[in-house]
């Protein structure tokens, strides 16, 4: 029986159900966080239904919050094209960075850590192979973390320490897939592309599909899912 617990913030993609894998096998009794943010499919919703499931979650939250609101992101406006076969270049913020997406994700997950009396948060960002955002990088984890201790009762009274837990943050895609393959992790399961088809079939084309694609290629190993 685990003797530790985390929240995992998941969102049915590759990075996302690998560090719940990586947190299950570390001995974390794990809590799911999923967020319908107002993005615009709802694939990536039932695959993170099928991970938790398949990785037999202590609960799941499904959080529903509205960013289209705000909108500023292909992701969440639905007048703004997802950008295919674009250049994926260091230091390049893509339209598909929806604002302080991160952040009030890791807001909701430390409110929930304080209630169930939690002091780790997994959260699947990577700096290596990624799309730039700047809440995926070191220092931005770093600093909602010093937060995290400072704005929270529970560490304030000195019962404990919140930890952001970053496991494949270092990794290429090409290693985060071998490692979630070595645990035993289904990637059918999971889902990453940005805009699929209504069929819910990935496009190939997008920035979360071409680097997927990529680490596969580069792991010597096939992605599971059909593409369009």
């Amino acid at each position: 029986m685990p003797s530790k617990s985390a929240i995992i913030l998941l969102s049915g993609g590759m990075d996302s159900a690998t560090t719940l894998a990586i947190a299950r096998h570390s001995g974390y009794r794990c809590y799911a966080m999923t967020f319908q943010y107002g993005q615009r499919h709802l694939c990536e919703i039932n695959a993170a239904r099928r991970v938790a499931q398949a990785l037999a979650v202590k609960e799941h939250k499904i959080i529903s919050i509205d960013l289209s609101t705000f909108g500023g992101s292909a992701l969440t406006d639905l007048t703004l094209d997802v950008p295919a076969n674009s250049e994926i270049a260091a230091g390049r913020i893509p339209i598909t960075y929806v604002p302080a997406r991160n952040t009030i994700f890791l807001s909701y997950a430390l409110a929930w850590a304080e209630v169930l009396d939690i002091w780790d948060i997994f959260i699947g960002v990577n700096a290596l192979d990624y799309s730039g955002y700047p809440d995926c990088r070191p220092a931005f984890i770093a600093a909602f973390e010093t937060m995290a201790n400072l704005a929270t009762a529970m560490a304030v009274l000195g019962q404990g320490r919140y930890t952001l837990q970053t496991p494949i943050i270092e990794m290429t895609k090409a290693k985060i897939i071998q490692k979630g393959v070595e645990l035993g992790l289904d990637y059918a399961m999971t889902h990453s592309c940005y805009d699929p088809t209504e069929s819910g079939k990935p496009c190939g084309r997008c920035d979360a599909c071409r680097l997927r694609l990529k680490g596969f290629q580069e792991a010597g190993l096939t992605d599971p899912l059909l593409y369009a």
